[in-house]
């Protein structure tokens, strides 16, 4: 999200610096998507019996760089708790918690950014030292899962962010901080796409080549989960965004091509699922590249859902050939260590197809919902790309022919449109104001 500026004086005895504002991303090959927008589905488990605890080396682990541990949008896109004021309790905690029981002198905090749930991330300066405060108000959120999936991860030899220190019933975590570039800001100045994709697909198949332990250890993909996230798509981009009102024989329609999605879903092999593997949560950094964030919510699900999520997300597109050579690469690893790589290529490739129209549909509904409900417009101009990718793929098997012929007939001419009036009341609002 944005990020925000201090409103107000700080509380006493910490320094709160306002940032410099984001580079705006995006572009002609850039969009912007957000996977879960508050996902439905949360991993759960305890880690930590104790409330407070100190995590293996504590805070003699000096970290390098700066990240913001959530993403940055472009300008439009208000994120919740844009404004702290002097009467933040939660940030005079977090104050209180670094300087009195972490011992950390000297502390400048940072406002990083909130995200779509209701944490908020702060950046710690302590001398040359940088850490992230994940504030997780403990009546909204629950940071074990966090904490949890963090200890998978790190035991899979995945880079993400160190937890140094845990207070699981304040709700605060004090994290590495992996670095300020994101693989989408490398990729839009130019960066090697080979190279970085080569160590994201690197990493993604070291976890699902020896994460089955942890696997086990995370909530089921399931049918409810899969089912649940694709009801918000007619419920939210086609009739709230769109005005459709569906015939009988439309809705069987939709109720048959998403009944076809959950079954290939789960005929999927099982493998641990980040859940939104892509190139806004991927930290370019200088050993054990890439750092990964944003994985509180990982699943146990099918084998090609982070791998699209990667190569066919919603802010950076690659062309067909490039993504199937990937895919082809990627299944090779998979093959040579004995991975779940389906009985062919052609299998292996429909897998990676069908569960990306999974997500792109509960990714047209979220984006929708994200307005409709939140007040986030900023996602609409993200919504061609990604129905693009579900009436693409979708007009390549038969299975999924009566939907496709409806997304042409019925959904694309009516979304410029719909798009076109919010931008339109947006703009009417804004010359109105004094």
């Amino acid at each position: 999200m944005a990020v925000a500026e201090v409103a107000g004086a700080a509380p006493a005895g910490v320094a709160v610096a306002a940032p410099a504002a984001p580079a705006v991303l995006g572009g002609p090959t850039g969009a912007f998507c957000d996977g879960q927008g508050g996902s439905s589905a949360r991993a759960t488990g305890m880690m930590l019996p104790n409330d407070a605890i100190t995590i293996q080396n504590g805070l003699e682990r000096s970290m390098k760089g700066s990240i913001i541990m959530v993403r940055r949008t472009h300008a439009g896109r208000k994120p919740p708790n844009s404004r702290m004021l002097d009467t933040d309790a939660r940030l005079a905690l977090i104050h209180d918690w670094l300087s009195r029981e972490l011992h950390l002198a000297q502390v400048r905090i940072e406002v990083a950014s909130s995200d779509a749930s209701f944490r908020r991330y702060f950046r710690v300066w302590n001398g040359t030292n940088t850490y992230i405060v994940m504030d997780a108000p403990p009546e909204k959120e629950d940071v074990r899962p966090y904490l949890k999936v963090t200890r998978l991860l790190e035991e899979l030899g995945a880079h993400v962010p160190h937890v140094h220190e845990a207070d699981s019933a304040r709700g605060l975590l004090l994290l590495e901080d992996l670095g300020a570039m994101s693989y989408l800001q490398q990729l839009e100045r130019g960066g090697d796409s080979a190279a970085l994709y080569g160590d994201a697909l690197a990493a993604l198949a070291n976890i699902q080549l020896h994460g089955a332990a942890a696997c086990a250890q995370l909530p089921p993909y399931g049918r409810s989960e899969l089912a649940r996230e694709m009801a918000l798509m007619p419920e939210w981009f086609l009739a709230r965004h769109l005005s459709l009102t569906l015939t009988a024989a439309e809705r069987e329609l939709l109720e048959a091509a998403f009944e076809f999605l959950i079954a290939a879903a789960l005929a999927q092999p099982r493998v641990f699922v980040h859940r939104d593997y892509h190139a806004r949560n991927l930290m370019v950094v200088g050993e054990r590249n890439p750092g990964i964030i944003d994985f509180q919510d990982a699943l146990c699900g099918p084998v090609g859902y982070d791998l699209v999520s990667l190569l066919k997300d919603c802010y950076i597109a690659w062309p067909r050939a490039r993504v199937v050579s990937w895919v082809q690469g990627y299944r090779t690893r998979l093959l040579e260590h004995g991975g779940p790589a389906g009985a062919s290529e052609a299998e292996f490739l429909r897998w990676f197809d069908l569960i990306g129209v999974q997500r792109h549909i509960k990714v047209l509904g979220i984006f929708c919902r994200l307005w409709y409900r939140d007040g986030k417009a900023g996602y609409l101009a993200d919504l061609p790309r990604t129905l693009d990718y579900v009436r693409e793929t979708s007009a390549h098997y038969p299975e999924l022919g009566p939907l496709a012929r409806f997304l042409e007939e019925r959904v694309t001419a009516q979304l410029p449109r719909a798009n076109e009036r919010i931008a339109a009341a947006g703009a009417q609002r804004t010359g109105a104001q004094p």
